[in-house]
């Protein structure tokens, strides 16, 4: 999945020990929205729906 800098930015201030797991729900909630690119509004409204 092709992710842009400023999502990738935001991973990176998720914990490393939970980075991983969040990764995936990403890249599933993406695949599930047939969003070919990761946002950062993405990665905001999993981090909002995991509970960060």
């Amino acid at each position: 999945m092709q992710w842009t800098p400023e999502a990738k930015a935001k991973l990176n201030n998720i914990p490393f020990f939970v980075r991983a797991q969040a990764k995936i729900r990403i890249e599933q909630m993406a695949r599930d929205f047939e969003q070919p690119t990761i946002t950062e509004e993405l990665v905001e409204q999993a981090r909002q729906e995991i509970g960060q």
